[in-house]
């Protein structure tokens, strides 16, 4: 038995949304909308992509037609012409910290802020921690996948010469982390041997005397800005000690408990590797019955909406987290273009708060 035939409807112009019966009509296709507004399908397609081709008034009008009827665009079609998934990926490698996550405060307020910028931009977002072991396949894996228009890589960790080699044959990609000159890969970030000097001519200027950088320096970010801590302490003549903790939340305190007890000098200034080591610094003091600032001084690194919230609030070296996103996103999506794109290395800023108040 035939199924049942549907009355055919021709749309001739854009007062006619009915049939004489009553049924409203559907637009379903470019040209569809084209017969209603009364132009071309390649019109209508410029038209909704706001292609500056098309003069403002026509464009608003066609763009107010496809509100009215309800119209979206076949997305699988227009990607499938374009050769673009509309996807970017976003990628956490942690070499250098295997016990780190993406829970992390910092990942987490960047995070945020690119999904913003990147969905704002008409792009949906592919997230995926990166554990290399060694080799480069996890990069190459994610840049030859075709799964993907572009790539954001968040940290360099250990992998810094692996990054570099990928960015020689694969372009859409940009990178938060640390800039040396001459580099290939196209890198956002602060400047971090800045921020570690800063943090310790604070620490000096305050009042304390005996420093140390508490973090490990296994990744790039961390590893410049305890070389600029180190080199300020140096010029000062003022004692610096490294103890290295490993960022797990389980264990960080008393990791840092141990590693002071340890120390041979009376710690009275930390430089803190991130908010976060700050953040359990803090707490690991209190349980050692020394007061913050009256006996230690601390100053952070990121600045994280946390940072003001701690007991007492954290004085903390200031990353541009949100123009960082802002730019990692702008530059990659020139690059997406075929657009030449330089890297960008924000100054840091001091923001002093109660931690080195004494």
């Amino acid at each position: 038995m035939a199924g049942k035939v549907e009355p055919t409807i021709t749309v001739e112009d854009d007062t006619d949304r009915t049939s004489e019966s009553g049924i409203r009509l559907q637009v379903r296709t470019l040209a569809d909308l084209a017969r209603i507004a009364g132009v071309s399908a390649g019109t209508v397609s410029r038209a909704l992509a706001g292609k500056a081709l098309v003069n403002p008034e026509t464009r608003d009008r066609i763009q107010a037609l496809a509100r009215q009827h309800g119209f979206q665009p076949n997305q699988m079609a227009s990607k499938l012409r374009t050769g673009r998934t509309g996807v970017i990926g976003v990628v956490i490698p942690l070499s250098h910290e295997k016990r780190q996550h993406i829970s992390d405060p910092f990942f987490l307020t960047l995070l945020g802020h690119l999904a913003d910028e990147l969905t704002e931009s008409g792009f949906d977002v592919m997230l995926s921690r990166a554990m290399p072991d060694g080799t480069s396949n996890w990069l190459d894996r994610l840049t030859g996948s075709g799964m993907v228009d572009g790539l954001i890589v968040i940290g360099q960790s250990d992998q810094y010469h692996f990054i570099e080699r990928a960015a020689q044959s694969y372009r859409p990609m940009v990178v938060w982390g640390h800039y040396r000159s001459g580099q290939t890969h196209c890198a956002v970030g602060t400047d971090n041997e800045a921020g570690g000097r800063i943090a310790v001519e604070h620490l000096l200027a305050s009042g304390a005397r005996n420093l140390a950088f508490l973090g490990q320096t296994g990744g790039i970010e961390i590893a410049t800005r305890f070389r600029g801590a180190a080199a300020a302490a140096e010029a000062a003549g003022a004692p610096f000690a490294y103890l290295p903790v490993e960022l797990a939340d389980a264990s960080m305190g008393p990791q840092i408990e141990d590693a002071l007890s340890r120390a041979d000098l009376e710690i009275d200034g930390i430089v803190a590797a991130s908010d976060l080591v700050a953040m359990s610094a803090l707490r690991a003091l209190h349980d050692m019955g020394r007061s913050v600032p009256g006996q230690v001084r601390i100053v952070g690194f990121d600045d994280l909406p946390l940072a003001a919230q701690t007991t007492p609030p954290l004085t903390t070296i200031r990353q541009e987290i949100a123009e960082g996103a802002r730019a990692l996103v702008e530059k990659l999506k020139a690059r997406i273009e075929g657009k030449t794109t330089l890297s960008l290395v924000m100054p840091p800023k001091l923001v002093i708060r109660q931690t080195t108040r004494a």
